[in-house]
């Protein structure tokens, strides 16, 4: 269970592992990201849904993230938070450019983003779990 003292770390250990299994998924059957990206550009319905759920799990990861100036995690995942709430304001105001933004960085270099995010969510999850001292 969760406590005050290891939000982050759990907040961390989930981004983890959400970032590997799709960087996973994408390695797997490389051109996925690039058709989601497709149906998200063509769908105003899944962008605005997007950007509420964005929205709310943004609000929801900083609110419940305590405040401690003296730990970089919880600045970080405070930050995160605050991060994702304007991304869903982006998607609701402006999706459509958001998308666009979107698949011009991605333009064909899905694997190599798919890398990045699998180096990124092992080390989330390495850093969730130095700080719920499993090792």
């Amino acid at each position: 269970m969760a406590t005050a003292d290891t939000l982050p770390a759990w907040i961390v250990m989930f981004l983890g592992i959400y970032s590997f299994a799709a960087a996973m998924g994408e390695l797997r059957m490389p051109g996925t990201w690039n058709g989601m990206l497709a149906d998200f550009e063509q769908s105003p319905g899944m962008r605005f849904i997007a950007g509420i759920i964005t929205l709310l799990l943004g609000a929801v990861v900083y609110l419940v993230t305590p405040w401690r100036p003296d730990d970089w995690l919880f600045i970080a995942v405070a930050g995160f938070g605050g991060l994702l709430v304007v991304k869903g304001i982006l998607l609701l105001a402006a999706g459509e450019r958001f998308v666009t933004f979107g698949r011009w960085a991605m333009a064909g270099a899905s694997e190599v983003w798919a890398g990045l995010s699998a180096v990124l969510g092992a080390g989330f999850i390495f850093v969730a779990l130095s700080r719920l001292d499993t090792f």
